[in-house]
C-alpha cells in the first residue's frame, strides 16, 4: 500500500490524485463545518475557491434552500448567512439546505481534490467512520492520498497532526512493514509520536487555534476536537458534497 500526505495543495497535481482515494482535511474549520451540516440534514456543500465564486453560484442555483457560509480571517463574510463554525451548523438552520461555502483554506483544498476519486471530507469528529471507509478505498486502489488545507498556503499543525493519525490507522497491525509512505506521511507519524492520542492537546498547540480563540472562537477549537460526534463520511464529487447513501 502506498500513503502520501501533502501538507498543503501546493504542489499537489491532477495527475497525482486522478481516480484515487484522497482524505481532505481542515480541521479548523471547514471539514468540521462540513461534517457538522451534513450530519445536521443539509442536502449538499458547493465548496468555492473564494467568496466572488460562491456568490456567482448561489445566483445560478436560483433557490430558496440555498445558504452561503463562509469566512475571511477567521469570520463570517458580509452579507452570508453562515460563517464558518461547526456549532452555527444546526438542524434547524441547514436541514434540507444546499451551503454554497468559501473559507481561507478548507474549500480550496478540496477544490484542488475534485479529481480524487473518492474524495473523503475527514474531520476528528468523524474520525473512526473516516478510517473505516478510507480503509476500505485504500485496500480496494492499494494507495490513498491525505490532503491538509494547511493554513495560508502554509502548513497547518492541526491538519498535519490528523494527517498522521489517519496514516497510522491505515498500517496493517501499525507497522510500517510493506507499507510505501511518503516523507510527508512519515513526519506527520512524528507528530502522532509526540502528540500521541491526545487530540485536544495537538489542535490547541496550533498557530490557527490561538488565532480562532483570540478573536472569540475558542468553542470551535474545543468543538472540533470532539472525537467520533457523528458517523457520517461526506464525498465530494462533481462539484457537490453529500453523503452517500451506503454511508
Amino acid at each position: 500500500m502506498k500513503l502520501s500526505v501533502y501538507f498543503t495543495p501546493l504542489g499537489i497535481t491532477n495527475q497525482a490524485i486522478a481516480g484515487k482515494p484522497t482524505v481532505v482535511i481542515d480541521v479548523l474549520r471547514a471539514t468540521s463545518s462540513i461534517v457538522a451540516a451534513m450530519s445536521n440534514g443539509a442536502r449538499a456543500v458547493v465548496p468555492a475557491a473564494n467568496a466572488d465564486e460562491a456568490l456567482r453560484v448561489a445566483k445560478n442555483l436560483e433557490s430558496d434552500d440555498v445558504l452561503l457560509a463562509g469566512e475571511r480571517g477567521g469570520h463570517r463574510i458580509e452579507g452570508f448567512a453562515l460563517g464558518n463554525s461547526p456549532l452555527e451548523m444546526t438542524a434547524d438552520v441547514v436541514k434540507g439546505k444546499t451551503l454554497v461555502m468559501a473559507t481561507t483554506n478548507g474549500t480550496g483544498a478540496l477544490v484542488a481534490a475534485e479529481p480524487g476519486r473518492p474524495v473523503l471530507v475527514a474531520a476528528i469528529t468523524n474520525f473512526s467512520a473516516l478510517v473505516e471507509r478510507a480503509r476500505q478505498a485504500a485496500d480496494e486502489h492499494g494507495e490513498l492520498t491525505v490532503l491538509c488545507a494547511g493554513r495560508e498556503r502554509m502548513f497547518a499543525l492541526e491538519d498535519a497532526y490528523v494527517a498522521g493519525r489517519v496514516v497510522q490507522a491505515m498500517l496493517p497491525d501499525g507497522k510500517r512493514k510493506h507499507v510505501d509512505l511518503s516523507d510527508a506521511a512519515i513526519a506527520a507519524l512524528e507528530l502522532v509520536r509526540r502528540y500521541g492520542d491526545r487530540w485536544r492537546r495537538a489542535i490547541r498547540a496550533s498557530a490557527h487555534a490561538h488565532m480562532l480563540k483570540s478573536i472569540g472562537y475558542k468553542e470551535d477549537v474545543e468543538a472540533v476536537t470532539e472525537v467520533d460526534l457523528f458517523d457520517i463520511v461526506p464525498e465530494y464529487s462533481e462539484r457537490l458534497i453529500k453523503v452517500p447513501d451506503s454511508t
